[in-house]
């Protein structure tokens, strides 16, 4: 699949791919920590393609072929923590360029989907800029809230080692020993999937720096549960009921936030794409883009 580019309004250059034909519906994919928009499965876009919508996914600044902040360090988690220091930029940040990249390409009514802190600026675009959009799909991700949606707290300093690959070889297996830890237990961990995944990642641009930076804007954000409210999008929320990284909590508080929003959630799954489930998640995908299209018809 051959990879775009576009500088958008914020200045940075998103990288982009697309499937399916233009004149469709557009559904926006928005991947989550230091994650490349590969991680949104070759075909899973396809499926999407297949069931008549154009399917764009990016890479979020700070990964992969977008712009990255070369030079710019993170600050130590406890300063943000206490809030002792600000983040490089902010979640609201990183959903400006995402409706920078509707801008740009030219979509309209775009049906976004947004992953782990994928959803949190997913649901920050619908905030800030909810006249772009027709639907809101969101897996595993929470309100910004402390209160909910929470991490075993023993995850924390494993997944920030796993972040020190020196080689593509470490890289490979830092993330299999994540996906081990995080992903679902009720599901075979599809590793062939997972070392491509890993070694093209790195191929198109590992940014160690990078993830921090990423990671000092989730939790520097803000709780948005007041403002969900006040949305009036076709919602999804899709959740593993095994997820220990983004606890259940959180989407389930997010599905309680918006109005009428539909709650989705799979037993045994974790904080992960299983690759048995992506034909349901398509189905998902596809069915709140009708929901969406068909509340447009009967206004």
């Amino acid at each position: 699949m051959p990879t775009s580019r576009v500088r958008v309004a914020t200045g940075m250059e998103l990288a982009y791919e697309t499937f399916g034909a233009p004149q469709d519906p557009a559904v926006v994919l928005v991947m989550g920590l230091g994650t490349q928009m590969l991680a949104w499965p070759d075909r899973l876009c396809e499926d999407l393609a297949e069931r008549g919508l154009h399917v764009v996914r990016f890479d979020n600044r700070d990964v992969g072929e977008s712009t990255h902040l070369e030079g710019v360090r993170a600050p130590k988690l406890v300063d943000l923590v206490t809030r002792r220091k600000r983040p490089p930029y902010t979640v609201d940040d990183m959903a400006d360029d995402c409706a920078g990249l509707v801008d740009a390409l030219g979509l309209r009514d775009v049906h976004l989907v947004g992953a782990s802190l994928g959803g949190y600026i997913a649901q920050t675009v619908a905030l800030r800029h909810e006249e772009k959009l027709a639907s809101l799909t969101l897996f595993m991700t929470s309100t910004g809230s402390r209160r909910v949606g929470q991490p075993d707290p023993r995850l924390l300093s494993r997944l920030v080692k796993g972040r020190s690959a020196s080689s593509r070889e470490e890289a490979v297996d830092a993330v299999l020993d994540t996906f081990r830890v995080i992903g679902s237990k009720g599901y075979a961990l599809d590793e062939e999937h997972l070392r491509d995944l890993a070694g093209r990642s790195w191929d198109r641009g590992y940014d160690r720096q990078g993830y921090y930076r990423q990671l000092a804007a989730a939790v520097a954000q803000r709780d948005r549960t007041a403002r969900l409210r006040r949305l009036r999008l076709p919602t999804l929320v899709v959740h593993g009921l095994a997820d220990p990284l983004v606890r259940p909590s959180g989407g389930l508080a997010v599905a309680e936030a918006v109005p009428g929003a539909r709650f989705v959630g799979f037993a045994g799954m974790g904080h992960d794409l299983p690759s048995a489930l992506w034909g349901e998640f398509a189905d998902l995908i596809a069915g709140n883009v009708q929901r969406a299209l068909a509340a447009d018809v009967a206004v």
